[in-house]
């Protein structure tokens, strides 16, 4: 299908069947053809754990990107933040659904997004931090989009065919996002000395939150954060370099206690609260 050209591809999408379509672009469900049966000797419950934590960090992380709509500095980062926000949103569907048949629990992406607390949630804390301005945000986006991308690249070769899957069409989702906010944490930090100074602090507030995303992973399903942190920082200090930010001289230590544990900061409840009204306000409805 050509994406050239939006009304193009829309027709040509409406004439394929089962194609699907996205503002022109070509979709393909990343699950066609995969068998979605749980493999033998594949631990279901380390499996559903796992689903569990990266669609949490991915569902917490589009509500914060959705939060930039009518609020970025242009149109253009506008309608970029947010089709960030539903490539996240699009993975933490599928992750939860993964989640539900993995577990036997039989509960939906729904059921997972709507309708648990707070201290029920696995996302790292990183994730659910106010946006503050555009360059802590674009920070965040950074580091977050460069550690997930590191873990999916290992994932599209996980022993569960639909994690693998989910991951494989990630990895390119992932990649732009990367590339979106190194682009922009290039051009904040080696701009003025205003927008330097605004990077500057941007980094400075992040750094603190960047041990928890190596923390051992004790469930032992997927990939263990350990092993992609080499990946990740070099990736940040090629970034930061390249935007003349110093980089911190060592990433802070601690962080056992954090969201995978459910010990989340006091921002997640707020933002959980507005997530979940409607659904909550009338379970079980449907428009």
């Amino acid at each position: 299908m050509s994406n050239d050209h939006v009304y193009l591809s829309l027709a040509e999408a409406s004439s394929e069947g089962d194609a699907h379509w996205a503002f022109g672009t070509g979709f393909q469900d990343p699950l066609h053809g995969v068998d979605t049966a749980v493999p033998a000797g594949v631990d279901r419950a380390g499996l559903a754990a796992y689903c569990l934590a990266l669609g949490d960090d991915a569902l917490v992380l589009a509500q914060r990107l959705a939060q930039w709509c009518t609020h970025a500095p242009e149109l253009e980062e506008e309608v970029a933040l947010a089709n960030i926000g539903l490539d996240l949103l699009g993975q933490a569907r599928l992750l939860y659904s993964r989640a539900g048949q993995a577990d036997g629990s039989g509960r939906t992406e729904d059921d997972f997004a709507y309708f648990r607390d707070a201290g029920d949630f696995r996302n790292v804390r990183l994730a659910e931090l106010p946006n503050g301005d555009f360059a802590f945000s674009t920070a965040r986006l950074l580091v977050l989009s460069a550690w997930r991308l590191a873990l999916f690249q290992r994932l599209a070769g996980s022993a569960d065919p639909v994690l693998a899957a989910v991951a494989g069409k990630g990895v390119k989702e992932l990649a732009y996002h990367r590339e979106y906010a190194a682009r922009w944490t290039v051009r904040l930090g080696d701009g003025t000395e205003y927008s330097h100074g605004r990077m500057r602090r941007a980094v400075d507030e992040v750094w603190p939150y960047v041990e928890e995303l190596f923390a051992p992973d004790e469930g032992g399903f997927g990939v263990d954060p350990v092993d992609v942190r080499g990946a990740v920082e070099e990736t940040l200090a090629q970034v930061l370099t390249a935007a003349t930010l110093a980089t911190p001289a060592a990433l802070p230590r601690g962080g056992a206690d954090g969201g995978r544990r459910g010990a989340h900061t006091e921002h997640l409840g707020p933002l959980l609260a507005e997530l979940q009204s409607v659904a909550r306000a009338h379970p079980g409805a449907a428009w």
